[in-house]
C-alpha cells in the first residue's frame, strides 16, 4: 500500500507581474510530515473537472484564503467583505461535494471550515469586528505562529483526540466565521466569547474536521499538537485506501 494522496486546494495569486497558481508551502509541509503526498489542486480546473481532479486521490485538505461569497448562502454583501473569487468558490464547492459523494477524509482549515458549512447549508458571519464584537480577538495580527486565545473541546471527539488535548491555545486570523451551523455537522470546539472553532461529522458518517485556526503553521515545532490534524486525516486516508485494496482482493479472489 501506498502512502496515501491527499489533495490539497489551491489558490490564484498575482506575484512578480505574473499570474500564479499554488498554496502556501505550510500545508505541504504538514501533509507531508503526516505521512501523506499533497496533490495541489488549482482553482483554474474549474468546478467542471472538479470530479475528476480527485480520481486517485485518497484525502483532502481545504485550506484558508479568501471570504466565500454571501450569496452562496442567501445573504447580500457586507462593506466589510473582503474580496471572494468566484472561480475559487465554483472550484471547491464542486471539489468537496465530489469529495463528499466518494467518502474521501476531508480536513478543513480556516476558510475551509467555512466552506463546509456553507456547502452543507449553514451561515458564516461576514464580519466579526462589525456583526459579532466580542472580548476574543481573532484576527489580532502579528507572528502567523503565536498563539492568540483559547480553543475549549469536546473531550472524546475527532478533534480532541487527533491533537490528544481538550483545551489549546490557537493562532487565529479570520474575520469570518461559522454563524448557523449546517445540519450534518456537529460543533466540537468553541472560543472563550462562544464563537465556534472546531466542527466534525457524527462518527457514523464520513471522515470530516474542520478547524477555524491555523494548524498548518505549527508544523516546523515537533511538539505542536496541532501537527495531529494532519496525521489524523492521513490516517484516514489510509485507512479508507486500505478498505479499498481489501474490497478490490476480495473481489479478485
Amino acid at each position: 500500500m501506498s502512502a496515501p494522496r491527499i489533495g490539497v486546494s489551491g489558490v490564484l495569486r498575482t506575484w512578480d507581474g505574473a499570474d500564479r497558481t499554488g498554496v502556501n508551502s505550510a500545508y505541504v509541509r504538514s501533509v507531508l510530515t503526516a505521512g501523506g503526498v499533497p496533490v495541489i489542486l488549482s482553482p483554474l480546473i474549474g468546478p467542471s473537472f472538479a470530479s475528476r481532479a480527485l480520481d486517485g486521490l485518497d484525502g483532502f485538505l481545504l485550506t484558508g484564503g479568501e471570504d466565500m461569497h454571501p450569496a452562496w448562502y442567501g445573504a447580500e454583501p457586507s462593506p466589510h467583505l473582503y474580496p471572494p473569487s468566484r472561480e475559487r468558490d465554483l472550484f471547491e464547492l464542486a471539489a468537496f461535494a465530489a469529495a463528499r459523494q466518494r467518502g474521501l477524509p476531508i480536513l478543513g482549515i480556516c476558510r475551509g471550515i467555512q466552506l463546509v458549512n456553507v456547502a452543507m447549508g449553514g451561515t458564516l458571519y461576514q464580519d466579526l469586528p462589525s456583526e459579532r464584537p466580542g472580548p476574543v480577538a481573532h484576527d489580532p495580527g502579528g507572528d502567523r505562529q503565536a498563539r492568540s486565545h483559547a480553543v475549549r473541546l469536546v473531550e472524546g471527539s475527532r478533534v480532541a483526540s487527533a491533537l490528544g488535548a481538550a483545551n489549546l491555545s490557537v493562532n487565529s486570523f479570520h474575520h469570518q466565521a461559522v454563524e448557523r451551523l449546517a445540519e450534518g455537522l456537529v460543533a466540537t470546539g468553541w472560543s472563550e466569547d462562544g464563537l465556534i472553532e472546531a466542527v466534525e461529522t457524527p462518527p457514523d458518517a464520513p471522515w470530516l474536521l474542520a478547524v477555524q485556526w491555523h494548524p498548518e503553521e505549527m508544523n516546523a515545532d515537533a511538539r505542536a499538537p496541532d501537527r495531529g490534524l494532519f496525521r489524523a486525516l492521513v490516517e484516514a486516508a489510509g485507512a479508507r485506501q486500505a478498505d479499498g485494496v481489501a474490497i478490490g482482493e476480495a473481489a479478485g479472489a
